[in-house]
């Protein structure tokens, strides 16, 4: 009978307090809805009328996937009719960054592209933007930082000191090239540096491709420096200098439509707000158990 009645007054006790945050319920429920993916939603109808995207790079070049998609999706969306590539990374690995370059130089063919470099375009990141239509610039912008480089340590000395004996296996003279066990050897900073000047040529060749600039002056745009936009103008490594509203409107006139509709960024937004309304649930969840167990007088041991 007193289980009957402990299992009645934690059921009133649930009811009573679902009673009192109905309308909490209700209001993260329609919101919820208004934010699916349904083909009346807002967000839906803001990705089917848009005909302009921006697309973002910020911070340290690694992982690109995210970027790439979003380039991807943008080039096979016939009703995006130009994308604003806006870039503030001070660059990264080598490769992801000519995934990009070449990833946007592939959407120039199918519609423009305007980069902005809203604080730093340099290095890696310099070279995912500079297949553009189009590069603009923040006046207080960093840009350039064209060259390549493959940091290394020589930490034998602590290794020795701490008692650390090295034993590897390997197959292949070059294999180990590159470690921070010992120095290298002679051989293999050849081998490294011949490695390092490839990569500086694919990446000096691919700039003045695209930026049309003499490879016999790449001392002078190449050398590994940082430039203020106005001196990359000159150099003819940027178009303009300008700001975020007037790079808006340099794609909307290369993209050529009348009524320009910039889409949202629906995955961010939706994310947040799931994020937002997991955080309320579990909040929700942990006071029904602690209104549940206050009912029951349980006590933590």
């Amino acid at each position: 009978m007193q289980i009957l009645k402990s299992f009645l007054q934690n059921l009133a006790n649930g009811i009573k307090f679902i009673n009192s945050y109905f309308k909490t319920f209700v209001f993260l429920f329609i919101v919820f809805w208004l934010l699916s993916p349904s083909s009346n939603s807002p967000i839906n109808l803001n990705a089917s009328l848009a005909n302009l995207e921006r697309i973002d790079l910020k911070g340290e070049i690694n992982d690109v996937s995210k970027v790439l998609e979003k380039i991807i999706n943008a080039k096979n969306n016939a009703n995006i009719k130009g994308v604003l590539f806006v870039i503030d990374s001070p660059g990264g690995a080598f490769a992801p960054s000519m995934e990009l370059a070449l990833a946007i130089k592939d959407l120039k063919k199918e519609k423009p592209v305007v980069v902005y470099a809203s604080g730093t375009m340099a290095s890696g990141s310099y070279l995912s933007g500079v297949s553009a239509n189009l590069i603009l610039a923040n006046p207080a912008s960093f840009i350039g930082s064209i060259g390549v480089l493959m940091p290394g340590a020589n930490i034998s000395e602590l290794i020795q000191k701490l008692g650390i004996k090295e034993q590897t296996l390997k197959a292949g003279a070059f294999k180990e090239a590159g470690t921070f066990t010992r120095a290298w050897s002679e051989e293999e900073r050849e081998y490294l540096q011949n490695l390092i000047n490839q990569s500086y040529e694919l990446f000096t060749d691919f700039v003045a491709k695209e930026r049309k600039l003499e490879l016999k002056n790449k001392q002078k745009w190449a050398d590994a420096r940082v430039f203020l936009a106005l001196e990359a103008k000159e150099l003819g490594l940027i178009d303009e200098l300008s700001n975020y509203e007037n790079a808006k409107k340099e794609l909307e006139n290369l993209a050529k439509v009348e009524v320009p509709i910039w889409k949202k960024d629906e995955e961010d937004k939706l994310d947040k707000i799931l994020n937002r309304l997991s955080e309320e649930g579990i909040k929700m969840f942990d006071l029904i158990l602690t209104r549940m167990a206050n009912s029951q007088n349980i006590k933590a041991f």
